[in-house]
């Protein structure tokens, strides 16, 4: 029996049954009956109210508050709890955590350029973003035909997610013989050359910055490309911004 005890290994297991016994028995002879004799109380209802007032009447009655997740595009104000767990009226020990999750609001989305875009594009770029297309209303005029020459709301608009957005669409003016090209994504130097292949000139230049694009790029184009206009007609350019010392006034060449 010496000889066993003295091996390190047994001893090791030895020591482990040893601790493994003693647990048990303060499970069994303490621990355990502290949690089942702990007093009880009922969750308060804190849905519905900012996230300090939450706080101060859950910390008031003895338990502990804890934020979960805050979650947007909700119809519920910004800062307001929106759920609860446990729920109120929960019958559970003094002092649990609650956990709060808090509503971040209405998210907000940035209406994008729908001018010189066809209606199926407008869809696509609207919903991408989570608009939706709203009344479209056709007008005789000098744009080319089923070009979108106005919109209900100008670009930059912040509107809600899940609102509409109207547009107004040519029948066309008849005559234009002339495709416009894709510009997009070309310098303003092959931009104009390419214009000037096809008898068409620049119009406006709308400067906007980019990060990740080199000065001069052409990011979108009015009217887009596949729509009909006539020699000598123009077309506004978007192109990313160069250095604000250095802006040329192109337009209208």
């Amino acid at each position: 029996m010496k000889n066993i005890l003295q091996n390190s290994i047994i001893r090791k297991i030895l020591y482990a049954l040893l601790g493994f016994v003693i647990l048990i028995l303060l499970l069994d002879n303490l621990i355990m009956p502290w949690i089942v004799s702990s007093p009880e109380t009922t969750v308060p209802q804190v849905v519905g109210l900012q996230v300090s007032e939450a706080v101060n009447t859950l910390e008031a009655d003895g338990f502990e508050a804890l934020i979960s997740d805050t979650s947007y595009g909700l119809q519920v104000p910004v800062g307001a709890i929106f759920f609860q767990k446990p729920d109120a009226g929960a019958v559970v020990k003094e002092g649990r955590t609650v956990y709060l999750f808090v509503s971040g609001g209405v998210s907000t989305i940035t209406v994008p350029q729908l001018k010189g875009k066809s209606i199926l594009d407008a869809k696509f770029a609207l919903e991408r973003l989570g608009l939706k297309l709203g009344r479209v209303e056709r007008i005789p005029s000098s744009h080319p035909e089923d070009m979108i020459f106005d919109q209900q709301y100008a670009e930059g608009t912040l509107l809600k997610q899940g609102e509409f957005v109207g547009v107004t669409i040519s029948v066309g003016r008849g005559g234009g013989s002339i495709i416009v090209p894709d510009l997009i994504g070309k310098s303003l130097t092959e931009a104009r050359k390419i214009l000037a292949d096809s008898s068409l000139i620049i119009g406006k230049i709308n400067y906007q910055p980019s990060a990740t694009l080199l000065p001069n790029t052409i990011l979108d184009q009015y009217p887009s490309s596949g729509n009909s206009l006539n020699s000598g007609n123009a077309v506004d350019l978007f192109v990313t911004k160069p250095s604000d010392r250095n802006i040329p006034d192109e337009e209208n060449n």
